[in-house]
Order: C-alpha cells, then structure tokens, then sequence
C-alpha cells in the first residue's frame, strides 16, 4: 500500500486563507462596540482562532445590522 504525501501547496493555501479571514474578523471586532455584536467579542475571538468556520460564522452572522441614524 502506498502512502500519499500530502499536498504541501495546498495546505499553504489553506493556512493562508485561514489567517487572512481570521485577522479580518478580529480586526473587526476590535473596531466594533460590544452591542454592536451578537454574543462577546472573547467568545467570537476563540472560535475564530480555533477554525476558519467561526471567522466565517462571525463575519456572517456574528454582527448586528444597526439601523443608520
């Protein structure tokens, strides 16, 4: 049985990706006031780091849409 050496461009992408959305999102949260914010910004700022799905879920339905005015 042969072993598959794993694709070392591809998990470059990834890791890239990864830290690129990560950074977006807790730049975001460093910006943003905590009622502007579903949840707290120390619990949005773990699951972000721990996997791309919470930096998307934050970025997507982690913030609040204020009416402008």
């Amino acid at each position: 049985m042969e072993k598959r050496k794993p694709n070392k461009v591809l998990l470059a992408v990834i890791g890239v990706v990864h830290l690129v959305v990560t950074a977006a999102a807790w730049r975001d949260l460093r910006r943003r006031r905590p009622e502007e914010i579903r949840g707290s910004k120390i619990l949005w700022r773990i699951l972000s780091a721990a996997n791309t799905g919470g930096s998307l879920a934050y970025l997507l339905i982690g913030r609040k849409r204020l009416a402008a005015g």
